[in-house]
């Protein structure tokens, strides 16, 4: 499916869509980037049924030095509900954002995310947080269900298998989902 333009309009249908292609490929993981928690409440229901909902948070120090800007209330209620939250250097920034930042010039991880970019803003999301949750060791190899967006909310899901970031180049992207048109 693609969607007319970004937007949090278009999160229920991408949660819809996303949880109906885990069923139907047989997945039990999904991969949900969500920075304040709205996104992931479309995934709550999955999650009390069982399905595994890995919620991927902006990094700490994305706003304010020092600070999470993930709302901790929020935090309690999706782990009660059974998700788990990831909160991680971003792999497709972290530390060389820092030096491009500093020296100027574009580094290859940067290349990297505006190379996926060219597919949209949430297939580069996918894919960041799939790593970030396989990092740290909140999902195992193998394929997930990974939904991201355009700014607020979700606009973007793939059925990918997420790779390391040491190997960042074995990420496959399977089955496009939805997305920006």
């Amino acid at each position: 499916m693609y969607f007319e333009k970004p937007g949090k309009e278009n999160t229920a249908k991408t949660a819809e869509l996303a949880i109906a292609a885990a069923k139907e490929a047989g997945i039990q993981t999904i991969v949900v980037a969500s920075g304040s928690g709205y996104t992931a409440s479309f995934f709550q229901q999955a999650a009390k049924e069982g399905m595994k909902i890995v919620v991927v948070a902006r990094v700490n120090g994305f706003k304010e030095p020092g600070k999470q800007d993930f709302p901790q209330e929020v935090r309690r209620q999706l782990e009660q509900d059974g998700m788990q939250l990831v909160i991680a250097a971003h792999a497709l920034s972290g530390a060389e954002r820092g030096l491009s930042n500093r020296f100027g010039g574009v580094y290859p991880v940067e290349i990297i995310a505006h190379t996926l970019r060219m597919l949209g803003q949430g297939t580069k999301v996918c894919v960041e947080c799939a790593v970030m949750a396989l990092d740290c060791g909140a999902i195992q190899p193998g394929p997930v269900v990974c939904v991201g967006g355009t700014g607020a909310g979700a606009d973007t899901a793939w059925i990918l298998r997420p790779a390391h970031a040491q190997n960042i180049l074995d990420v496959k992207l399977d089955r496009l989902i939805c997305k920006v048109g």
